[in-house]
């Protein structure tokens, strides 16, 4: 199979080299030439747009900054779609927009070519090492067609659902990750300022219950199946906890504007009579505001609990 790859940056880079170890005839283009040199000298061809890279391959794909860029490359002048046969697929590696992915789908069935997103998780070291989460979204028997060239690249092939779907899982798993190294720098700064070594505190947090878990684990307990009764730990104790950090917080100095919304949401969960439920039951307030509700079947995640860690 003749495989094109556009956008030759930190994780593209990886990626391509992982295909081209493969064994797998590589096409490469860059907006800079100099990025593909490596592959160049490891017998990649050079294209020198991306509708003449696709008018030479099977399969595209792309790795590129975000949106904008990726529209210009797929549908630009001189784009995929300028140089796409009929049949050709093109596989999004960026971390896009499921609006533009879902409104590029369009644009590409429309030329009789197909597009899956997949945006990956690993970094540069998952990228040039193999160890990396693939997440598609599309047309699932594409999906199927690809996924051998798809396991080349990474370790943690999954297939979400349609168009769209990737991208939102994507951009959910980036986002709770920035949210919680917010939240711990905001408790991390009050610890070290009252007065514990930074090292010992690192140590206690990752030796405590939260620290002995992978970061989304715990959403398996309450969150997902919906269920808060009987309570694992009391909600009125979590209230009392939090109380004592933000006082603690506010005794030192130190700024605490995500601690005290997390006491807010603890305060109103209590006042919703919930103080005997499991603490996370406050986690239902925001559900409640989204118009969501969760009811995933215990045997559902127990299965996915017993696949194993992937790292």
């Amino acid at each position: 199979m003749r495989i094109g790859f556009i956008g030759l940056g930190l994780m593209g880079s990886g990626m391509a080299a992982s295909l081209r170890r493969a064994g797998y005839e590589l096409h490469v283009h860059d907006a800079r030439r100099a990025a593909a040199q490596s592959l160049l000298d490891a017998g990649a061809h050079w294209a020198a747009s991306p509708a003449e890279l696709a008018a030479e391959v099977d399969l595209v794909f792309t790795s590129l900054p975000g949106p904008a860029e990726f529209e210009a490359v797929a549908a630009g002048e001189k784009g995929v779609l300028a140089g796409a046969r009929p049949g050709l697929t093109l596989i999004d590696l960026s971390t896009n927009s499921p609006t533009v992915t879902r409104r590029m789908e369009a644009s590409f069935a429309r030329q009789g070519a197909h597009l899956l997103e997949c945006p990956v998780s690993g970094g540069p070291h998952g990228a040039a090492s193999g160890r990396l989460a693939l997440w598609v979204g599309g047309d699932e028997q594409m999906f199927e067609r690809h996924r051998p060239v798809l396991e080349a690249i990474g370790d943690q092939v999954m297939y979400i659902g349609p168009m769209g779907a990737a991208s939102v899982a994507k951009l959910v798993h980036n986002l709770s990750g920035y949210i919680v190294n917010t939240a711990m720098a905001e408790a991390f700064s009050m610890g070290v300022k009252a007065g514990i070594d930074p090292l010992h505190l690192w140590k206690a947090l990752r030796r405590g219950a939260n620290g002995r878990r992978r970061t989304f684990d715990f959403l398996g307990d309450q969150f997902l199946p919906g269920i808060y009764d009987p309570p694992r730990f009391a909600l009125k104790l979590a209230h009392k906890d939090v109380s004592l950090a933000t006082g603690l917080g506010k005794e030192l100095g130190v700024p605490m504007r995500l601690s005290n919304m997390a006491l807010e949401e603890l305060t109103e969960a209590l006042g919703r009579g919930w103080a005997g439920r499991d603490s996370r039951s406050a986690m239902l307030l925001q559900l409640e505001r989204a118009g969501v509700q969760l009811a995933v079947p215990r045997e559902e995640i127990e299965a996915e609990l017993a696949a194993g860690d992937p790292r």
